[in-house]
């Protein structure tokens, strides 16, 4: 259960603000969401809801935190009082875990009293921004594994703390890797675990055959031998081909080697043609070695014979491109018995957000996704084909659609959950389904296609005129 105290300070200095001026009561609607994909990538696969709501529903503030706070001789007695018996009461409307994603998009709508909407905002912040940065990348190095291969997670060691870790092995299973190499990460969530050995497995030993017999007497069904602690093609080979001729005797199967440096491509091709003419060709070849999207593409392309890729560092840290930009705003908020459409207006076209209580409606086709329709929440489905606008164009773009189908549902009610939690399988399955409905353009790895999502009519025109209201 993560604590209360998880939050960035000023959100306790604002709940106590809003017990001050008398708002403690008043109703709000905050909405989670990212402004660009990272990595000019075309998409972005949604990860982290389901940590999100057992940290919803579970928050309360215990005896040892209240008297932390109090200790800071910051906050007054009746706002202490307050916390002993706070919990999350509000609503939760959340697009689907493992559902593909765009800029402007609420992923999350927070329906609450201001005190509990805004405690909340760091953690939910802290949890979708990450998982959905790795569940992202882990999707754009499956695919560019292809689908004749797999891509195992092997990043644990290379995390960012033990929490980035565990959560890192999530998202990437859910953003279709076959395995983690994180045995706690196997436990509790259910993911397949998969391992080879350290090179310090192999110079323990005598000889680098005697480590691999002790290894495959150990494990005769699943060994997978590294191959390069000395002479890849010298050595490491011609000894896993010796082990898997003595296995065979005994009537098992040696399951693979491992490739952790060198160049991948063409040790890989040779260590292919070695164990084939040996009659070895269900032996797969495992690869590592600070792998990313980038490299598995261009391995491929060189023709590597790799059958399985382990990624750590790359995946579980999203190197390149290391956070996700995520926000979450005030968008409507209750005064006088009605609701006001609330708006960031910035200096920076770029951070103003679009008012209102929203829904995001999807267009498809008999051939998959065709476009995003971000409308008010109040508003119907739209029918066959509809404008969408850029908050920051001013042309608008025409969606052809049979139908549309709404993206938002209620995971929350009252601080409740509306169901209960989905397999981590049944998660995986939808991103795998909804990757393969994308246009095959904003799949591409380099320079995607634009995939259409935009404000809908009633939005944009509301939008233009709270921006043209609050500059006179």
């Amino acid at each position: 259960m993560q604590s209360p105290l998880f939050t960035d300070f000023y959100q306790l200095t604002m709940m106590s603000g809003y017990l001050e001026a008398g708002k403690d009561k008043q109703n709000s609607v905050f909405e989670l969401f990212f402004r660009k994909i990272p990595q000019q990538g075309g998409y972005c696969l949604l990860s982290g809801l389901e940590p999100a709501l057992e940290y919803l529903e579970n928050l309360q503030f215990s005896a040892e935190e209240i008297e932390y706070l109090a200790s800071l001789k910051l906050f007054n007695q009746a706002f202490l009082d307050q916390l002993k018996g706070f919990r999350f009461r509000g609503n939760v409307w959340a697009i689907p875990e493992g559902t593909v994603v765009m800029p402007h998009q609420p992923l999350m709508r927070i329906e609450a009293s201001l005190p509990e909407a805004q405690l909340v905002e760091s953690a939910l912040l802290n949890i979708v921004n990450f998982n959905t940065l790795i569940a992202t990348k882990a999707a754009r190095v499956v695919q560019a594994a292809g689908a004749d291969s797999q891509v195992l997670e092997f990043g644990m060691r290379r995390a960012q703390g033990p929490d980035g870790a565990m959560s890192a092995s999530r998202a990437a299973f859910i953003g279709g890797c076959a395995a983690t190499s994180n045995s706690l990460a196997g436990m509790r969530y259910g993911i397949p675990v998969r391992g080879t050995q350290a090179h310090s497995w192999i110079m323990s030993f005598a000889s680098e055959l005697e480590s691999f017999r002790a290894y495959a007497h150990r494990y005769p069904d699943s060994a997978l031998l590294l191959v390069d602690t000395y002479d890849t093609l010298g050595s490491g080979v011609p000894n896993a081909i010796q082990v898997a001729r003595e296995l065979r005797e005994k009537g098992h199967k040696l399951a693979g080697i491992r490739l952790d440096s060198g160049d991948l491509a063409q040790l890989s091709i040779s260590a292919r043609q070695m164990f084939d003419e040996a009659g070895f060709p269900e032996v797969r070849i495992v690869a590592s070695n600070d792998l990313d999207e980038f490299l598995v593409e261009s391995l491929r392309a060189q023709g590597a014979r790799i059958d399985t890729w382990g990624i750590g560092t790359q995946l579980v840290t999203s190197k390149q491109e290391p956070a996700l930009g995520g926000v979450y705003k005030l968008v409507s908020i209750e005064e006088s018995g009605g609701w006001r459409p609330c708006m960031k207006i910035s200096s920076n076209p770029g951070k103003a957000t679009s008012p209102g209580v929203k829904q995001v409606y999807r267009g498809l086709s008999q051939d998959g996704f065709v476009g995003d329709v971000i409308a008010m929440a109040s508003e119907a489905a739209p029918e066959g084909n509809c404008s969408i606008h850029d908050p920051l164009f001013v042309t608008p773009h025409r969606l052809e659609a049979t139908h549309f189908e709404p993206l938002l549902e209620k995971v929350m009610e009252g601080g409740k959950r509306t169901r209960p939690a989905p397999a981590l399988t049944e998660i995986r399955q939808r991103g795998l389904d909804q990757l393969s409905k994308l246009p095959v353009g904003s799949l591409r790895l380099h320079h995607p296609a634009s995939y259409p999502s935009g404000l809908s009519d009633e939005l944009y025109e509301l939008r233009r005129k709270l921006l043209l209201s609050a500059r006179g």
